[in-house]
């Protein structure tokens, strides 16, 4: 195993066509479709990083930003923007395009962090990722406070759940 891997090496691109079964009542995209072609490319991009089996371990948010219609093409790009021992950040960037008009704008942005397993399920270490880019590195440098972002709202997840698992419903 490599010790270090460029972002590009992660980069991951998805495009679909949106059509009507993808789409509610208001001729939009699903949140939950989207939700799931997000998660898909993310554990692509962190699979060519690990070059092992990945888990979901959080989704940050998904923040929707401008709706995605019938007709419409969606694009994801995924990359592995942060490296832990064996967890990864990876920052998922949805477009839309109008595709006979050729206007695209960013639809959808979202956080994911998954974790390498090894083939009995520990964590396996993983490679260093290394930014090039201007926007590779700033997402690179403002990682760590996403992580703490991220630590502090498990914590508050497993309060909730611990209040929760006490049948106060």
């Amino acid at each position: 195993m490599q010790n270090q891997k460029y972002m590009s090496e992660t980069r991951t691109i998805q495009t679909s066509h949106v059509l009507p079964p993808d789409t509610n009542h208001h001729g939009t995209l699903f949140g939950g479709k989207l939700m799931a072609y997000i998660d898909n490319v993310a554990s692509i991009a962190a699979t060519k990083l690990a070059r092992a089996s990945v888990v979901t371990a959080s989704t940050d948010s998904v923040d929707f930003l401008k709706p995605i219609r019938v007709g419409d093409a969606v694009t994801l790009e995924a990359f592995v923007t942060y490296t832990g021992k064996s967890s990864m950040e990876v920052f998922v960037r949805v477009t839309t395009e109008k595709l006979l008009t050729g206007e695209e704008s960013v639809a959808a942005i979202s956080f994911l962090t998954f974790v390498a397993l090894t083939e009995d399920g520990k964590p396996s270490r993983v490679p260093q990722i290394v930014p090039e880019s201007e926007e590779e590195k700033w997402l690179n440098e403002t990682a760590e406070n996403r992580a703490s972002h991220r630590k502090a709202r498990k914590l508050h997840s497993q309060e909730l759940a611990q209040f929760f698992s006490k049948k106060h419903l």
